[in-house]
């Protein structure tokens, strides 16, 4: 018995700064894209969640008050098809300029993404779309591949479609 609570323990110990490494050193999908229409024209459409099954080919519903601290309920769609519901609470809601959240696979640091939209005003009225994520926890090493191939794709195919959607309004 005194063995196996020996390894049991190390065991732990081991997963315990396993989980605080992957914390320290996020895993981050990053994707950027310049568009031709401003700020608020981009925050518009981003903000106008209504219309995202309209358009938005990654994330294909989202719900509720945009407001910090609130959770909202967004449904995410991957390359494959594949919808997974989920429900991030809201970090920063900063009109024409940030849109971020926290989404948590309970009890928290086993799978955890921060996901932002920044808008950056660039001059002759263009803005600078960054969309990234930022995934620690435990179980991040091992998506690493699947979110690559499966969740990023998807970020660039929003981006564009959100791009052409804030310039058709352009006048």
């Amino acid at each position: 018995m005194k063995k196996f609570l020996v390894i049991l323990g190390t065991v732990l110990v081991v997963l315990a700064g396993y989980t605080v490494v992957t914390v320290v050193r996020p895993f981050v999908l990053h994707t950027e894209l310049d568009i031709d229409a401003s700020p608020e024209q981009v925050w518009q459409v981003l903000t106008d969640r209504a219309t995202y099954p309209e358009w938005n080919p990654f994330i294909t519903s989202s719900t509720g008050e945009l407001k910090v601290g609130d959770k909202i309920v967004n449904i995410l769609r991957d390359t494959k098809g594949s919808e997974t519901t989920f429900d991030p609470t809201l970090l920063a809601v900063i009109p024409n300029q940030e849109l971020r959240w926290i989404g948590k696979v309970p009890p928290g640091a086993i799978f955890d993404g921060e996901h932002s939209f920044r808008l950056t005003a660039l001059p002759g009225g263009r803005t600078r779309l960054v969309q990234e994520e930022k995934f620690t926890g435990a179980a991040v090493p091992f998506t690493r591949f699947w979110l690559n191939k499966s969740i990023k794709p998807q970020f660039e195919a929003m981006n564009r479609a959100l791009a052409a959607r804030a310039t058709a309004s352009v006048p």
